[in-house]
């Protein structure tokens, strides 16, 4: 840690990992040389204005449009309503609720700014599942969209920590905008550390119970820097537009912070349906998407009716995109989907398809600044083109919030994400399954995305999700939850169909030997396929 913290509330540095539980962080690149004194909010604007960039658009939302030197008035009065109104100090964190829009954007940056920790959450979170979050990080203050609220009020009764709770939206003299209408445009960032803790960004639930993950400054600025300027080659002509939800780390570096560092502008939609999202292309102009697979695949029926002319980049993560997807929009716009690994804890993507070579199968290469290895259960180094675990440590890494899973995510200082890869002779690699995806069914080893891909191959198949299901013959079988297109009728010949499609496209030990047709598959709130459950709906018989 810095010698001295600019936080006043100690509750993150006290509740940071041991450093012995830390993975190796790899800074020596000069692109990731920054000052001890750091403040991210500081660099994002202020220095970006200092540059001459104050009247570029920088955030555009259905109902507002604000230029970089509009935005950081914002973001000053909000600090300012922080600090003078609400009783805030350095190192309290501040819970964020909102769909995606402007003024979320600049809640977030003037919790930066003030010196505070942002704990931005999901519009779709209930109750209960916000008092989890609440508890565990000790929140003092909410900052919620009006028509929100109520969830977050239910779940205050059982959050002693939190004290404060302020809307916008709202005609009220105790809403944001009613006190942000009497703060200075004008406010002195708090002096914080490079390694003072700004963001709590919880896991989206994917494999059971959320972590906090914590990450610092400098970690803002790096994930910029690495992959959305040296990997991506994002410039300031860019405008920015996607689905996933700011409170998605996918989302806050894809939508935000990427745009910020560069003078770029971001499009910030609440609803990101794949009409919606296509429309938005259309009417802004956007040169740069990120979504998730599910949605490229949902916009393709879409997009004879939209003008996507403008777009030059699409970045998809979340989990793995189908290579079957990759290669229908590639055909039907002649982009290609730069696929991205990363992770939570990580922050963002280490590992990715660069632009101009990136091809459908392929994750890709490590992120410049990150390193990648696949290794056996004992941590040695398997030779190329052989299955193993997924490690990867670089200039960000796993830190969890008070959590005894991080000796499980952090061994010997490398980071396993919980991914099974295969690295190939040319340095790319290639995705698998989450380890605990993977089927092993008389002998063979099955990636579950694999069956997954070759079922969407049919036109039967809208989406699916596959695991293994016990079986007392072959130990394990494949099962298939499928979600089927408009018309298509859920019989027992379908499924035949699809057993008989997926044999014919690959191994035809593979097949799903059961299937299950559901209206929808369980997901969370960023679009990813909850696998965990179906595993549980198996064990109780479903």
């Amino acid at each position: 840690m810095s010698a001295r913290s600019g936080h006043i509330d100690g509750f993150a540095n006290a509740h940071l990992p041991p450093r012995d539980q830390w993975p190796v962080l790899l800074l020596d690149r000069p692109e990731f040389t920054y000052p001890e004194r750091l403040n991210a909010a500081v660099e994002f604007l202020d220095r970006m204005v200092e540059k001459g960039f104050g009247p570029r658009p920088c955030l555009i939302g259905r109902t507002s449009a604000w230029s970089y030197a509009e935005t950081l008035a914002q973001v000053n009065r909000i600090a300012n309503v922080l600090v003078n109104d609400l009783g805030f100090v350095p190192g309290n964190r501040v819970l964020l609720r909102s769909g995606n829009n402007p003024m979320l954007a600049a809640c977030y940056l003037a919790v930066l700014k003030a010196g505070g920790v942002v704990v931005a959450t999901m519009p779709l979170m209930r109750a209960g599942e916000l008092a989890t979050v609440i508890r565990k990080a000790e929140i003092s203050h909410a900052f919620c969209q009006a028509p929100l609220i109520d969830e977050l009020a239910a779940a205050q009764p059982e959050c002693p920590t939190l004290k404060c709770v302020v809307a916008w939206d709202k005609d009220s003299p105790d809403s944001l905008d009613a006190l942000m209408a009497k703060a200075s445009p004008d406010f002195a960032a708090c002096d914080t550390a490079q390694d003072d803790t700004c963001l709590i960004a919880f896991t989206s639930g994917t494999t059971g119970v959320p972590k906090g993950t914590m990450h610092f400054h400098r970690d803002l600025l790096i994930i910029c820097d690495g992959f959305g300027v040296s990997f991506l080659k994002a410039r300031a002509e860019d405008r920015f537009i996607g689905s996933p939800p700011l409170a998605f780390t996918f989302g806050a570096g894809g939508l935000l912070l990427f745009p910020l560092r560069i003078g770029a502008s971001t499009v910030l939609l609440e609803q990101v349906a794949p009409k919606d999202l296509l429309a938005g292309i259309a009417a802004y102009k956007a040169t740069t998407l990120f979504t998730a697979p599910t949605a490229f695949r949902a916009m393709l029926p879409e997009l004879k009716n939209h003008d996507i002319s403008s777009l030059r980049r699409c970045v998809s993560a979340g989990e793995v995109l189908p290579a079957p997807t990759w290669d229908a929009w590639h055909a039907a716009t002649g982009l290609k989907i730069t696929e991205g690994l990363g992770s939570t804890e990580l922050l963002h993507v280490f590992v990715g398809g660069e632009p101009d070579t990136a091809c459908a199968g392929r994750t890709g290469f490590p992120v410049p600044g990150y390193e990648a290895r696949v290794v056996d259960e004992a941590g040695n180094p398997v030779p190329d083109g052989t299955a193993g675990r997924l490690a990867v440590r670089g200039p960000t890494g796993c830190r969890y919030l008070d959590d005894p899973r991080q000796r499980d995510y952090v061994q010997d200082g490398w980071n396993f994400p919980g991914d099974t890869y295969i690295r190939h002779a040319d340095g790319q690699y290639e995705y698998v399954a989450r380890s605990d995806d993977m089927i092993i069914s008389a002998g063979y080893n099955i990636g579950g995305p694999e069956v997954e891909a070759a079922l969407l191959r049919h036109p039967a198949v809208r989406e699916c999700g596959v695991i293994g299901a016990p079986d007392p013959d072959r130990g394990m079988i494949v099962k298939a939850y499928v979600v089927l297109a408009p018309g298509i009728a859920a019989t027992a010949e379908t499924a035949k169909l699809l057993q008989d499609h997926v044999k014919a496209t690959i191994a035809p030990y593979k097949y799903p030997r059961a299937v299950v047709f559901l209206p929808e598959l369980p997901k969370t709130a960023t679009g990813k396929v909850q696998r965990f459950v179906l595993r549980q709906w198996e064990k109780d018989g479903r």
